[in-house]
């Protein structure tokens, strides 16, 4: 009887520590809001993409993003933003180019794709980067409600807008000139949400 009691205990013990190690290596949903002149968009990060959210999270949590431009804008397709350059731009301007100064590994997921409101990594395109390597911190966001499938695969999705979809639509819809810049510059601040 004593030794079924401890078998019994063991037995316990074990499938305690079993669910309580599954749920200490469970990530949690990174959480992010992007605070922009025409409104708020909240979304999240994924997990699959661990080196793209952590990214992210360090270029947000430092104050990176604050100030930048959404500043390639096109309606039916994306909004572009997250180069630094962007920050102190004249009009007219030429952007797109900036950066932290280093590239990400492509994280591309065949179950990820490109749905309205997927968060995107953006790159260089071309033979020039046949990794697919992803820029260090410019970013868009799918503006189409059927989304923008033909970029699947080719381009790291590693989080989506949940809330602020009309904001999406506002940006997308800007007065921009011949390079698809806002007329009016729509600046970004992005706070992580603990």
């Amino acid at each position: 009887m004593k030794k079924i009691a401890i078998l019994l205990f063991a037995t316990i013990l074990v499938s305690n520590l079993s669910l309580f190690s599954q749920t200490k290596t469970q990530p949690k949903v990174v959480k992010f809001v992007i605070h922009t002149d025409l409104g708020d968009m909240k979304g999240q990060l994924y997990n699959e993409t661990p080196q793209h959210r952590d990214n992210f999270v360090k270029l947000a949590k430092s104050g990176f993003y604050d100030g930048t431009l959404f500043h390639r804008v096109i309606m039916g397709f994306m909004i572009q933003g997250g180069d630094p350059d962007s920050k102190n731009a004249k009009p007219g301007q030429a952007l797109g180019m900036g950066g932290p100064g280093y590239t990400v590994p492509a994280e591309i997921k065949p179950t990820i794709t490109h749905k309205r409101g997927a968060l995107a990594a953006a790159r260089i395109g071309g033979p020039s980067n046949p990794q697919k390597a992803s820029s260090g911190s410019q970013f868009y966001i799918v503006q189409p409600q059927q989304g923008t499938h033909f970029l699947d695969n080719d381009y790291t999705v590693y989080g989506e807008i949940t809330e602020g979809f009309d904001v999406i639509d506002k940006i997308a819809a800007a007065q921009k000139d011949e390079r698809d810049r806002p007329l009016k510059d729509i600046k970004m601040t992005i706070k992580i949400v603990e």
